[in-house]
């Protein structure tokens, strides 16, 4: 873990670094992202295998999550071909306006620790053929990933003859997220995390007229009418709800069923559910893996508590598994009044809650 030391000289030598990227074309920019994007490529199984093993998310998500990072860098090269603003008429005979747009100088990236490699590559891929230098905080918990990326990153700008710490990094706690918040060296923050973390650091940010960027939670919803296709609403619920275990900021945690077909369609989800290949991340065969700590699953069984206590009834899951590691079972809950407090929570954990309308 870095210490505020630490990442006082990283930060010394990432805004150096910025100034050798910045008066690179953005074209020559584009193509050392494309050499990033390639070098990756050439690694996404061990990439994707480190991410599957440190979150927790089963193989496939792993390296589908490299593979964004991937597909960010191809979108980022036609991108460095493209950046100009428009000429405008000017009032003045014999003169125009010309809009030039410039880098806009060390962009702080902080990262959760559910996509510790997509995350990033949406941010740094588009920051880079801009002109920008990154500074990488990723999770306490996902700290090999990014050490693996960084590395990765910083051979193919020490072999294009520039500096590696373009892209720097600094492994680190809410000590680091707090001076990266309040340092007017970054002059851009993007912060992904949790609503009530991005609420602090937008207020940091703030004080000194800063600009951050904020990807925070979701309470997300599904509604399902009377008439709709229910051989496509039960594996379209199971996905969006029990993906990731639960840990995604776009996971289902409601889902809204027309009177005339509530019962029907938990019959058919619990059966779904019960289908659910629960197992090693890294088998093939694993369709859902462990939650990431030991303290989410002390979250998810409180969330199961108080939806019981709030009127809810659990009709699957809703117990630890007996087996190494912090697996808890795809919850279905229903019963619980539109009104109830747990519904109005964002559970970072595999909880469903089905509430029906008329």
């Amino acid at each position: 873990q870095a210490s505020l030391e630490d990442y006082e000289e990283t930060v010394k030598k990432a805004k150096e670094a910025w100034k050798v990227w910045a008066d690179i074309p953005a074209p020559k920019r584009g193509e050392i992202v494309r050499q990033i994007g390639d070098a990756l490529r050439q690694k996404i199984k061990l990439l994707g295998s480190l991410v599957s093993l440190e979150m927790g998310k089963i193989l496939v998500e792993g390296v589908g999550e490299v593979q964004e990072y991937v597909d960010v860098c191809d979108y980022a090269v036609g991108l460095s071909r493209m950046i100009g603003g428009p000429v405008l008429p000017s009032e003045r005979p014999g003169h125009a306006l010309i809009e030039q747009w410039n880098p806009v100088g060390l962009v702080g990236i902080i990262t959760a620790f559910n996509f510790p490699v997509a995350v990033y590559g949406w941010n740094s891929a588009i920051a880079m053929v801009c002109g920008n230098a990154c500074l990488w905080k990723g999770a306490p918990t996902t700290s090999l990933i990014s050490v693996a990326v960084t590395k990765i990153i910083a051979k193919v700008l020490e072999d294009n003859n520039v500096p590696g710490a373009i892209c720097s990094l600094v492994c680190g706690g809410a000590d680091i997220g707090t001076a990266m918040a309040r340092d007017e060296r970054m002059d851009l923050l993007s912060f992904t995390g949790s609503t009530k973390v991005g609420k602090q650091v937008a207020l940091m940010v703030q004080e000194r007229f800063g600009r951050s960027l904020l990807e925070l939670g979701g309470n997300n919803a599904i509604i399902v009418f009377e008439d709709a296709d229910l051989d496509l609403v039960i594996p379209s619920a199971l996905f969006a709800a029990v993906g990731t275990a639960g840990q995604r900021c776009t996971t289902a945690r409601r889902l809204f069923l027309h009177e005339n077909i509530h019962d029907e369609v938990v019959t058919k989800l619990a059966k779904a559910y019960a289908q659910v290949r629960i197992g090693d991340p890294w088998d093939s065969d694993t369709l859902y893996g462990p939650l990431h700590t030991k303290a989410a699953v002390k979250m998810f069984l409180d969330a199961v508590e108080q939806a019981k206590q709030q009127g809810g009834t659990v009709v699957y899951g809703g117990k630890v598994i007996d087996r190494p590691g912090n697996y808890v079972e795809p919850t279905i809950v229903t019963g619980l009044p539109h009104n109830a407090p747990i519904v109005h929570t964002e559970t970072f954990a595999p909880i469903l809650y089905v509430l029906k309308f008329k």
